[in-house]
Formats: structure tokens, sequence, C-alpha cells
């Protein structure tokens, strides 16, 4: 009977040796399943587990209940623009809450999706944002691109991180052409410069935990480093000279940013070449050349290739 039983024994522990590699790979393949069906919900309903299944058009931002504590994932990420130029700061601004940071930007500049996500709203709103984009992201934020001249992305559309998304513009309540930039979780405003610093076009780490009660504190510290002269861009009121500034006293890279030309861009359409593309907006396909850094004028054009002509 001692012996059976010790025969039996080791015959299970052999038989558990064999099948633990199996196991490991059967794990291993369960892992590789879930993080792939993780994948696809993410890229059908982004941030679900922060928004369920609400997916309204309607509404730029509908505020829900904040988490009280909630990590963002800020990695691969891409500055919307490369202006390092911010006019005005996130908070309380002529008498009203400015939920976002106005970044200066010319009509026609290339403005790029912050990360990958799908595209919720694609409107135009003649009191406010003028013509913007909502996109919302797999790591909860939704990012909002207001004042657009042009918008280049449809609702329901998948973009991935640096895509073009629109043209910067002077649409909707604005005073001069600019990027209204907002992020919010929830629907609630966050202050975008506790994610990204423009003046030098980085998000701020590889994560920020937000946690509600240490939000406001966090906040006015971002705005102080990255909204001050020399560390962060420069205010609105300083740019266009309602603090009684000369231009001598405006600073050197403000002053090239409020003086560099006009740029204006073209989305190439199916079948379109630089020939056509040439007679179509009045410009010499030399010039096209010139602007984009094309050496022959039978340079291909894909659909969707943003291309300067001015």
């Amino acid at each position: 009977m001692f012996f059976v039983f010790t025969a039996s024994t080791t015959m299970a522990q052999d038989l558990l040796a064999r099948q633990a590699p199996i196991d490991r790979r059967a794990k291993k393949l369960d892992s590789i399943e879930v993080k792939s069906m993780v994948e696809r919900e993410n890229y059908q309903s982004p941030a679900a587990q922060l928004y369920g299944d609400e997916w309204d058009n309607k509404y730029a931002h509908r505020a829900t209940e904040l988490p009280d504590s909630f990590t963002i994932n800020l990695r691969h990420f891409c500055m919307p623009t490369p202006s390092r130029v911010v006019t005005s700061n996130f908070g309380s601004r002529w008498g009203r809450q400015h939920k976002g940071l106005d970044i200066k930007v010319y009509t026609g500049d290339t403005i790029r999706a912050a990360f990958s996500g799908k595209v919720r709203i694609v409107r135009y709103e003649a009191g406010g944002y003028g013509k913007y984009i909502v996109i919302r992201h797999p790591n909860g934020l939704e990012t909002i691109y207001g004042h657009l001249s042009k918008q280049l992305v449809a609702e329901n559309e998948n973009v991935r991180a640096g895509e073009p998304i629109g043209l910067g513009g002077n649409t909707g309540r604005s005073t001069g052409s600019h990027l209204h930039f907002e992020t919010r979780l929830c629907g609630v405003a966050l202050n975008p410069a506790l994610f990204f610093d423009f003046r030098n076009q980085d998000v701020t780490g590889d994560y920020y935990t937000f946690n509600k009660r240490t939000y406001d504190h966090e906040s006015e510290v971002a705005t102080r480093e990255r909204g001050k002269i020399g560390n962060g861009g420069y205010t609105h009121d300083m740019i266009y000279g309602k603090l009684g500034r000369s231009n001598d006293d405006t600073p050197e890279d403000v002053r090239e940013a409020m003086n560099a030309p006009e740029r204006v861009y073209y989305k190439v359409q199916s079948g379109e070449t630089l020939a056509s593309i040439a007679k179509k907006v009045g410009v010499s396909v030399e010039r096209i050349m010139h602007l984009n850094g094309f050496r022959s004028k039978n340079q291909k054009v894909r659909t969707g290739m943003i291309i300067r002509y001015v």
C-alpha cells in the first residue's frame, strides 16, 4: 500500500511538472487575449471605465462625478502645436473662468491630436469655441481644440497621436488667431499645464495622478511654473500690449511668433497631384515644392496628406 501511494504521488508530481509549462503558456495566452480584448474595447469606446457607454455627440462637455484618484498615462503623446507661446492661462480671466490654455498659432497652422483616441465631436459654435473638435482618449482624458479655421477629421473617426486634425484659426468668440486647448476628465476641465509644458514642448511626466484633495494646489503650482515669463509662456495682455508695454519690451521669441508670416495648408484629396493642387489653390508647383521640401514636380502625394502652399 505504501509503495502504491508513493508511486501515485510520484506520478502525480511528474504530471504536474509536465503540465506546468503548458499552464504557463496557457496563462500567457490568456493574458494576451485579455490585453487584446481591452485594446479592442478602447478602440471602440475609449476610457469606457470612466464614461461607460455614453457617447453623446451633442455636448462638448457634460460634467460627471470625478473619481477621488485617477492615474493618467501621458506617454505616447504629441504636442498639438510646436508653438511655445501661451497667451492666456487656465483659471480666472476677465471675471470668468477660462477652462483651458490659449496657444499662439496662425490661421492655417497644423493642429495635431495630443494622444491617440476617437473623435467624439466636430462642430461649430459661433459664440464660443468656433470650429472645434473633441477627442476622447483611452487614458481617460478628453481634449478639446477650439477656434479652428478648418476641421480635418470626422465624428467617430479614430486618430493617432500626432495626426493632423485641424488648422489654426480665429473662429467663434476669439480676439485673434490662436488655439484654445482644453483637457477634461469626466467632463470636468483640468489645467492643461498639469500635463503639457508648451514652453519646453513636452509632457510633465510619464504619468499624472489626479487627486481631488490636492488638485487645486497642484494646478496653481503648474500655472506658476509654466505660465510666467521665461518658463512657460506669456499672458494675453503682454502679447497685445494691454499693460502699456511697447513693442520693444515684448520678449524676442514672442515678437518673432507675432511677426511670422501666416501659413496656409491644404489636405490632399483622392487622385490629386502637385500640379492639380497648385492649380486649385492658385500657386506654382515650384512654390509648393519649396515650402514642403519636395525635390521633384512628380512628387507623389497621398490622400489626407497636409501640404503647405502659403
